[in-house]
């Protein structure tokens, strides 16, 4: 059976440890199912992982480190990756969430990309001149909405999502626009699966307002995916994405129940001018 080649090194730092993975592994003799049971995966994910298509985390790092005497090796490189930037994090993002079960968003820019129509996400994009690896506009707009699939899928994710008040009256696109937006809000809300919860201006300073961000449940296992300005931020170690689950359940006690939400939204609707 044909192997795949390793990644290049010289590509990312994550491409860096998915090659010496490989390298580590070849080298002591060992197989993907042997790997796979040390680190307590499955086989798939021993051969995801030395791609660079899954992340290896800091947890795993340390087991390689302990059974094949690198000296730190691989826990020293999760840590570099982690701190710096990649241009593959959102692809990888994208991957994640769509594979994952559950699906935890903050958001207080813009209404979150799962849910938005053609033209608010269309007026979004344009005003944040975002094209990272996209060559236009309307390529960058086409994957937009292509990751919404997920939400007719046969087993659909669980989405629970908070979105702070201000952005509700940010007339993106214009009134016309804006409205049509926040009447999907309110259908999307009503699907089995899904959860909007507005987190209201009365609620004062609160550690939401330091960025927006997800939660991606997959494989047993969480994953955080933070916004920032040209590009985010994966966080895949244990420890950050806890910190990150606090977060969001802080934010969470601040949010109006559902049913609330729901006519917060209809009133920002309804007086969209």
């Amino acid at each position: 059976m044909p192997i795949n080649p390793s990644p290049d090194p010289r590509s990312s730092m994550w491409a860096w440890i998915a090659h010496d993975l490989r390298l580590y592994r070849e080298r002591r003799g060992q197989s993907g199912q042997a790997v796979a049971r040390l680190l307590n995966v499955g086989r798939s994910s021993i051969s995801r992982l030395e791609n660079d298509q899954a992340r290896l985390t800091e947890d795993q790092a340390v087991i390689l480190d302990k059974a094949w005497d690198t000296g730190g090796h691989f826990t020293l490189m999760v840590w570099y990756a982690s701190k710096g930037h990649d241009p593959e994090w959102f692809r990888q993002h994208v991957e994640i969430e769509r594979r994952a079960r559950v699906i935890k968003i903050w958001d207080l820019a813009w209404i979150p990309g799962l849910f938005q129509t053609q033209d608010y996400a269309r007026a979004s994009l344009l005003a944040g001149r975002l094209a990272g690896g996209f060559s236009d506009i309307t390529d960058l707009l086409e994957a937009r909405l292509l990751r919404q699939q997920i939400l007719h899928q046969d087993e659909p994710p669980v989405l629970l999502v908070l979105i702070w008040e201000p952005l509700l009256a940010v007339p993106v696109g214009g009134p016309e626009v804006m409205r049509d937006q926040l009447r999907h809000l309110l259908e999307v809300s009503h699907l089995p699966n899904t959860s909007v919860r507005v987190v209201p201006t009365a609620a004062g300073a609160h550690i939401g307002l330091d960025g927006c961000f997800k939660i991606m449940t997959s494989g047993g296992s969480d994953v955080a995916y933070v916004e920032a300005p040209g590009g985010g931020r994966l966080v895949p170690t244990s420890a950050e994405v806890l910190s990150y689950a606090i977060w969001w359940d802080t934010i969470g006690q601040e949010a109006l129940p559902a049913g609330a939400s729901r006519e917060l939204v209809t009133r920002y609707m309804e007086g969209m001018q």
